[in-house]
């Protein structure tokens, strides 16, 4: 016998979550996932250094895409003698959104180096009650 269970996206993390993509020369930018309530999934990645327009969002095949790049001019690498840099000039995160996710209305907000971007949840159809009639009674 099958029953409803409310579905927790954090139940398994490693399943939902996909792993970074990791390539030379790519970094992995610090990011929160969280609900802060049953209606919405926020994912918030902290790209310090990169502005609005050095960022790119994604969405295909229920995954998030966040791609950041920005460019160096030519003329601040002419002045600039680097003895050490950890600095990043890319980099790309990926998250598997849950099923329920309403791609359609995700909303992206880019404030002081923090992208934040809302994925609200579509709402799961309620469970059908079925009335029960009583058998035939055999005489």
């Amino acid at each position: 016998m099958t029953f409803l269970t409310r579905w927790d996206p954090f139940e398994d993390f490693e399943e939902f979550f996909s792993k970074p993509l990791l390539r030379p020369g790519l970094v992995t930018p610090m990011t929160d996932v969280y609900s802060e309530d049953d209606k919405h999934l926020v994912v918030e990645a902290h790209v310090p250094g990169f502005g609005k327009d050095d960022v790119a969002i994604n969405l295909h095949n229920g995954v998030l895409e966040i791609r950041g790049e920005k460019q160096t001019k030519q003329e601040d690498k002419k002045k600039r003698r680097y003895y050490l840099q950890e600095s990043s000039s890319s980099f790309i995160r990926r998250v598997r959104l849950p099923d329920n996710a309403d791609e359609s209305k995700v909303k992206a907000d880019f404030d002081n180096g923090t992208l934040k971007v809302t994925i609200p949840f579509k709402e799961l159809p309620k469970p059908k009650q079925i009335a029960i009639s009583e058998g035939k009674k055999k005489k």
